[in-house]
């Protein structure tokens, strides 16, 4: 039995409970069929989840919620959401994060895969794509006879171009199979010689706004190789502007909507009657300009001497024409003169640097630079020799030899070291004395 301290009160349970919960379950995938569902003027929705053995209850906030399959009682649904405890109640519940429908999460993988599979084979590149007809004559749309997609069409294309001939298709556009009949449309109006159908200038593939589910057949890949393989320029207009579908990859040109299909499809009458009326004035505009430009050469014609001296003209004009000639033979011969003179002057400039001359003028400049080398190193040499004979001059002058002669001599020791003073020799010592021609060797008393 556990110990009077270790008591918690409800509060800490409920705490305990509410982070057990959070940390090893936490974020999880839970399928089951909604009840109880409300919405709460927060816009914060709360419903329960349940199957045959077991109830969850749960609570998607407003900013924190994405839905793509409505919640309503009854709806079979795949819930994304956290595991968590309402502390005042005591009750566990999930915090939903995503609610979409059953099934929508393999139906999506489905459509990746595809996608990326059509795309890696081209059949959305942009460069196949074929241009949709600025004024169609004939239209055609595949889409289901009673839905009000078809009506929204038939209003906008009778309100925006009604010359237009618009051929209904109908086809399934919801169910097993219904894809089957969107690609036999497709293809009975590419043949229309031979089913005996008019010839449609571009056509319109698509319904209005669904679930994921409802859309699904668009998203199948024999409505998209129909699609692809079509001569005639198909509009894909699949239910509302946040909704893609295969078909819309494939197709030559997307609409966020079968209205907007329609006014993409069809000219603005108004806008087209205007623009024909300023074309009808340019067109008479540029009509009388140039009747009046005809009427002028006519009276000019009816007033000049073509009409009643031919001879004259004629001559006139042959003289005319041999002055032309002259003129054109000055002008040849001028012409070739100055392109004899533009090649004169490369020609100049090719002589000047052909490889015989530049090496003629570089032999030259050698020897200019070898002459000039030479000399310089004479000169140089010839004023060194003057410069160490003067000083050679100058050092025999300076030197012992002349000193001597000129009556000096100098005294040494025995020893050859030269005396300067009395002191440096004693009695008896030996000396000699050098002068300007031989020695003398004396004994000091």
């Amino acid at each position: 039995m556990a110990e009077p301290e270790s008591v918690l009160t409800v509060s800490q349970l409920t705490r305990r409970v509410r982070a057990l919960l959070e940390g090893e379950v936490g974020e999880v995938w839970v399928e089951g069929e909604i009840s109880n569902h409300r919405v709460q003027s927060s816009g914060h929705q709360y419903f329960t989840l349940k199957d045959e053995g077991a109830q969850l209850s749960c609570v998607m906030f407003r900013y924190a919620g994405r839905v793509t399959s409505p919640l309503k009682d009854g709806a079979q649904v795949q819930v994304y959401g956290k595991l968590s405890v309402y502390e005042p109640r005591g009750q566990y519940q999930l915090v939903a994060k995503l609610v979409q429908g059953r099934g929508v999460g393999a139906l999506q993988a489905r459509f990746e895969a595809l996608k990326q599979r059509l795309a890696e084979e081209g059949l959305f590149d942009q460069e196949r794509k074929q241009p949709i007809p600025k004024f169609p004559s004939v239209v055609a749309l595949v889409t289901s006879p009673t839905g009000a997609a078809i009506q929204d069409m038939l209003n906008i294309l009778a309100r925006r171009a009604p010359w237009i001939r618009v051929l209904v298709f109908p086809v399934r556009v919801q169910g097993v199979g219904a894809e089957v009949d969107i690609a036999a449309a497709i293809k009975a109006l590419n043949d229309w010689e031979k089913r005996g159908l008019p010839k449609v200038d571009c056509m319109v593939v698509g319904r209005g706004g669904g679930s994921l589910e409802d859309l699904w057949n668009f998203n199948e890949e024999l409505v998209a190789r129909a699609i692809h393989e079509s001569d005639i320029p198909v509009i894909s207009a699949v239910g509302h502007e946040i909704d893609f579908t295969i078909a819309d990859f494939v197709a030559d040109l997307r609409a966020p909507t079968p209205s907007a299909a329609a006014e993409l499809m069809a000219p603005d009458g108004t806008e087209l009657r205007r623009f024909l009326d300023q074309a009808q004035q340019r067109l008479g505009g540029l009509v009388e300009r140039h009747l009046a430009q005809q009427a002028q050469v006519l009276a000019l014609i009816s007033k000049g001497s073509l009409l009643h001296t031919p001879q004259n003209t004629l001559q006139s004009a042959q003289q005319a024409l041999d002055e032309v000639e002259q003129q054109m033979l000055h002008a040849a011969n001028e012409a070739v003169r100055k392109c004899a003179d533009l090649l004169q002057r490369p020609q100049n400039v090719l002589a000047r640097f052909h490889p015989v001359a530049v090496i003629s003028e570089g032999r030259h400049r050698a020897d200019l630079a070898a002459h000039r080398l030479t000399k310089s190193i004479q000169h140089g040499l010839s004023r060194i020799a003057e410069s160490m004979e003067s000083k050679s001059r100058i050092l025999h002058l300076l030197g012992p030899e002349a000193v001597l002669a000129r009556g000096f001599s100098y005294t040494t020791d025995e020893n050859g070291k030269v005396l300067t003073d009395a002191c440096q020799v004693s009695s008896g010592k030996s000396i000699q004395t050098q002068l300007a021609s031989g020695k003398l060797t004396s004994v000091v008393k």
